[in-house]
């Protein structure tokens, strides 16, 4: 779940189709994001804005109630209710991963290379914007050219999701992500993870392994 300072005059349905598995931390798949973010910071401030452009004035934690507390969660909420009978979560969690899959596979293809090494580095490079330092807390405790590990212990998802009673939806659309999306870029490169806040853990315990 990989998570730069934020306009949120852009759409709901940008931010979350770059914040959801369709586009990443959760995660993994948010260069569309990162892009438009860094294009903003280097707007020159004299240049007219329409009015969608114009900052909010909301904080991170407004911005991630409004994108999943006011709507996102309560619809997915009333669907589970809707198809009582059926495993909603595992539905969910396959949904996630054919569209993490697939996220993988584009930004391994906008990349010179789908190598570890390549991975690694975008990865850590991901983690280290603006948009993502508001997010989570996070810290790599192990980088070599085989094996890259973090630990994140404080996520902004997580908290949304958990205070929404929402956790298990959180984890399947937003957690479960970070294996097809890694699976996508390159199958020799192998996701573990023990641990998610969003499972009520004290940290997420990412770890990429090259298996090459």
């Amino acid at each position: 779940m990989i998570i730069k300072a934020l306009d949120l005059a852009s759409s709901r349905r940008q931010f979350l189709r770059n914040v959801f598995p369709a586009g990443t931390l959760f995660c993994l798949g948010c260069g569309n994001l990162l892009a438009m973010t860094s294009g903003q910071e280097t707007q020159k401030t004299a240049e007219k804005k329409h009015k969608f452009l114009e900052d909010s004035g909301m904080s991170y934690e407004e911005v991630f109630n409004f994108a999943f507390k006011d709507g996102y969660i309560p619809l997915l909420q009333n669907l589970a209710q809707r198809l009582k009978g059926s495993d909603f979560i595992e539905m969910l969690k396959n949904a996630t991963h054919e569209l993490a899959l697939q996220g993988g596979r584009e930004w391994a293809k906008s990349l010179p290379k789908n190598d570890f090494a390549t991975y690694a580095s975008e990865l850590k490079k991901h983690y280290s914007n603006p948009f993502w330092d508001h997010v989570i807390t996070n810290t790599f405790v192990e980088d070599t050219d085989k094996v890259q590990q973090w630990k994140i212990t404080e996520c902004l998802l997580a908290k949304t999701f958990r205070e929404a009673n929402a956790s298990d939806i959180g984890y399947a659309t937003m957690c479960y992500s970070d294996y097809g999306f890694t699976e996508g870029f390159n199958p020799k490169i192998r996701f573990t993870r023990t641990k998610t806040l969003m499972q009520g853990h004290d940290c997420c315990n990412h770890r990429n392994a090259w298996e090459g």
